[in-house]
């Protein structure tokens, strides 16, 4: 009797927690991070449950990596990298579906967010166009490809979520490990879907493409490409971000070059989400140095108003999901350790429709990791499962999906009648599957 009670108990917060997800969804970024709070508030007060660990290792290497990133939008040096990769894509337009993907990824993995490819997707658009190729077949996959890209990334919050210490980290996983598996697997699911998906539809015809180009977007150099000195000061600065970026590429890959300091409690050594931090802020003063930028434009970007936004949800939504997964471990590992210990790749499943809700593969992983490593599913295989973080390309309301959708002047990128038959869902799926599937083959060599 007293376990019904408690199993009513548990589905009643289990609604609870489920609904103000969907609410704070609803509500977009600042949404999910209050009324995640709104449900430690309940969790905590209301039924009486000891809080949760706040996620502020992944708050901090947010705060740190945006505002590199910011200051970099501010100096022109995102848009030196954009026209840089506009030059690329418009000396190969044969192969944009295949090229325009990877350079979405590519940039995505040294930006740490994918709100940076959102000059990108314009251009892929025009190239496909004016080569009369269908532009649903690059946007599609790039716009999936920005999303491998955050979990392939060395400074994105997902991976710096992933090898926290009381995550993968405490199990003794890099972050070497996680580029090793999560780089390969992704770039050959990404060319795979570009293969499947150059296969569909019907390409434009020189009328359409006519049209197209006549009511399409106008592409035009950044202001930085016209003036020489501002142009050498955004090179140098995306020179000074990629010394960052490496530095931490490295410290990751060599965890004996983290300084060991002496405490109270005998040595200890720099943990990697310090390391990002320091790094990445003090590649930003760099960047100010070379760049000189104005830093009340790096405030005012688009890509702080994004990383701070994803600091908020993450706060509320991830302190909920500890909250609630946390305080009734020991039931589910009663309920569910047997099932996930025979089939722990289900544990996939429930990351992708949980990523769905959050719009967020950071706040995923630090939702419901911890439920995976409580139940005993290997760290490996939490690894390999990584990219099942990604399933918000389901509904088609993320804002590269909407932005990719506006960018087609051809109307072939859509949403259909039933809403889930939209462009991206092919790509999605097949990303899904084929980097799961090759991650988990690289980790049985590794483990």
């Amino acid at each position: 009797m007293a376990e019904t009670a408690s199993t009513a108990v548990i589905l009643i917060q289990f609604v609870i927690v489920l609904a103000l997800i969907l609410i704070g969804a609803r509500q977009g970024g600042l949404g999910l991070g209050i009324y995640g709070m709104v449900g430690v508030f309940i969790l905590v007060f209301g039924f009486g449950m000891a809080p949760g660990k706040v996620p502020l290792d992944v708050m901090l290497i947010i705060v740190s990596v945006i505002t590199a990133a910011s200051v970099l939008q501010a100096t022109g040096g995102l848009d030196y990298l954009v026209d840089v990769a506009a030059r690329f894509l418009r000396k190969h337009p044969s192969r944009i579906t295949y090229f325009g993907p990877l350079v979405c990824w590519l940039f995505c993995i040294v930006a740490g967010t994918a709100h940076t490819c959102y000059s990108l997707l314009p251009i892929i658009s025009d190239v496909a166009t004016r080569s009369r190729i269908r532009p649903e077949k690059p946007l599609s996959v790039s716009v999936i490809a920005a999303s491998l890209g955050i979990t392939s990334s060395p400074v994105s919050a997902a991976t710096a979520a992933i090898i926290s210490t009381d995550l993968l980290g405490g199990s003794g996983l890099e972050l070497i490990d996680v580029l090793i598996v999560a780089w390969p697997s992704s770039f050959i699911a990404i060319l795979i879907a570009s293969w499947v998906q150059n296969r569909i539809g019907k390409d434009l015809t020189e009328e359409q493409a006519l049209a197209a180009m006549k009511h399409g977007p106008k592409i035009q150099e950044s202001a930085s490409a016209q003036d020489p000195v501002a142009h050498r000061r955004a090179r140098n600065s995306v020179w000074a971000f990629l010394f960052g970026v490496a530095l931490v590429i490295l410290l990751g890959s060599c965890p004996s070059l983290r300084p060991v300091y002496d405490t109270a409690n005998g040595p200890v050594q720099l943990t990697m989400a310090e390391s990002i931090e320091i790094v990445m802020m003090a590649a930003t003063a760099l960047i100010i140095i070379v760049g000189k930028p104005k830093i009340q434009d790096a405030v005012r970007g688009n890509v702080f108003a994004a990383g701070m936004t994803a600091v908020v949800a993450i706060f509320g939504i991830a302190w909920m999901g500890d909250t609630y997964f946390g305080g009734h471990l020991a039931y589910f590992k009663e309920h569910i350790e047997q099932i996930v210990t025979h089939y722990p790749y289900l544990f996939s499943v429930a990351l992708f429709i949980m990523s769905i809700m959050l719009f967020s593969q950071a706040a995923t992983v630090r939702t419901l990791y911890p439920l995976g490593l409580g139940l005993g599913i290997s760290p490996w295989a939490l690894l390999a499962m990584y990219p099942a973080v990604n399933g918000y390309f389901f509904l088609p309301n993320y804002p590269t999906t909407v932005a990719a959708i506006s960018f087609d002047p051809t109307g072939t990128t859509r949403v259909g009648r039933y809403l889930i038959n939209h462009s991206f869902q092919l790509a999605g799926f097949i990303t899904t599957i084929v980097s799961i599937s090759l991650g988990a083959l690289i980790v049985t060599f590794l483990h």
